[in-house]
């Protein structure tokens, strides 16, 4: 089986267990909104939109929005819901089929790109950097947030692998790779992306082997706390500047 029918199988499942979930609503989305000034008119591109929660939420506020996604059963899933979609969009979100390595736009293309949950699950995620480059304008902004196990999940990540174990339930996509915040940061400057943000969400401790961990939620409320400690968030996220002369 290909990765992309392998993907398409993943979507399915996900979307059959929880159809009605918000995907919008997702931790790493609610740190991107707290980033993101206003998007109006903006034109904005969202690699690995998957069943497209955020993208309309993005244009539901002005956004010039399109999607782009490896699986065309996401796709599917995310124009059914864009045809019923409240509150009333700005425009409609375009959609599109396409490798994150190999993006069907031609360059400065964008105002802003917007990757979430998406690089570690890449055969070349350093690729997929420098093609958000080229088709964002000089200038423009990424929004970029990944898993980062430099924290106990790093730990309970070699644990459950030395085990033959899954570090957490449902952890099931097809392609998954692990990394640390250093290693994130060094992929965005060697793609030409200057970095002027980072901030982290989700810090959670593993207790039980096979239970989802525990999440100290108190650790989010306080910006200042939560970015001095992003690099142990498990969710680590960038907002950098296309620094890359074209």
């Amino acid at each position: 089986m290909s990765l992309a029918a392998e993907y398409n199988d993943w979507h399915q499942r996900v979307f059959d267990g929880a159809p009605a979930n918000p995907d919008e609503e997702s931790p790493w989305y609610k740190l991107v909104t707290e980033y993101l000034p206003s998007v109006r008119d903006q034109r904005i591109l969202e690699i690995a939109c998957g069943r497209g929660g955020f993208s309309r939420f993005l244009a539901s506020r002005g956004a010039r929005m399109f999607g782009a996604d490896f699986s065309s059963t996401a796709l599917q899933i995310a124009r059914g819901k864009s045809n019923g979609a409240r509150p009333q969009l700005h425009a409609p979100v375009e959609l599109a089929q396409a490798d994150a390595q190999n993006l069907p736009y031609a360059k400065d293309s964008f105002d802003a790109i917007v990757s979430c949950e998406t690089i570690e699950h890449l055969p070349d995620p350093g690729a997929a950097l420098r093609e958000m480059a080229r088709v964002t304008r000089s200038g423009g902004t990424l929004f970029l947030t990944t898993p980062n196990y430099f924290n106990l999940m790093g730990l309970y990540n070699l644990y459950a692998r030395a085990r033959n174990r899954r570090a957490t339930p449902g952890a099931d996509q097809p392609f998954d790779r692990v990394f640390l915040f250093p290693q994130i940061r060094s992929l965005l400057r060697n793609a030409g992306w200057r970095i002027i943000h980072s901030d982290g969400t989700v810090h959670q401790f593993p207790i039980r082997p096979g239970h989802n961990p525990i999440i100290v939620e108190s650790l989010e409320a306080n910006r200042k706390v939560r970015r001095m400690l992003s690099p142990f968030a498990f969710h680590y996220f960038v907002m950098a500047t296309n620094a890359k002369a074209h």
